[in-house]
């Protein structure tokens, strides 16, 4: 299996999705956020009606990217109260952590960081099933049980099918094929 990248973004799980608020309200939280929304995008991807808002813009690329969206949740707490929907601000790196920070009717209302050189571990020998199983207790085996996609799943909703809208238009492009397309295969 091929090393895993760092990521992040936001996530929440939708039956359908109107794009034409999300620029401007991309556009404002970023700068809400402290960042410059020139030249950035919003990268919407979609797998099994969960929905992955992420950034392209370049404080939001690579290990460093990622870890931005830990402390960056503007948009989160916005499109809770856009959707009316529970969102997920969450962070992949690998190396280190993974954490979700959760937003419902745009307040922060619970989440969870796990520093991997914390995780107990009960066992230096597990077998990969027992730690499979015990990655999906962390912070993003619980959010995927919580979208309904298994953990793997979840972390490959990067390479779904997706639409990168520019932070400039004035109106989003139609998204809902992005629910009914079926989703390319992240492996080629």
């Amino acid at each position: 299996m091929a090393r895993s990248q760092a990521h992040g973004g936001y996530l929440c799980r939708l039956e359908s999705l109107e794009g034409g608020a999300l620029p401007r309200l991309a556009r404002e939280a970023l700068e809400a956020d402290g960042e410059p929304s020139t030249g950035a995008g919003l990268l919407v991807s979609v797998r099994k009606k969960v929905v992955r808002f992420a950034y392209d813009a370049p404080h939001t690329y690579g290990r460093r990217g990622a870890r931005w969206y830990g402390g960056h949740h503007a948009l989160a707490a916005r499109l809770s109260v856009l959707y009316d929907t529970t969102v997920h601000a969450y962070v992949f790196d690998p190396d280190e952590l993974e954490q979700v920070v959760t937003f419902g009717a745009g307040h922060r209302v619970g989440g969870d960081l796990l520093q991997y050189e914390d995780a107990e571990l009960e066992d230096d020998e597990l077998s990969e099933e027992a730690f499979e199983a015990l990655r999906e207790r962390w912070p993003l085996g619980h959010l995927g049980r919580l979208l309904g996609l298994p953990r793997d799943e979840l972390l490959r909703l990067p390479y779904a099918s997706s639409v990168l809208i520019p932070l400039e238009s004035e109106a989003g492009p139609e998204l809902g094929r992005l629910f009914y397309e079926p989703a390319a295969d992240p492996r080629g």
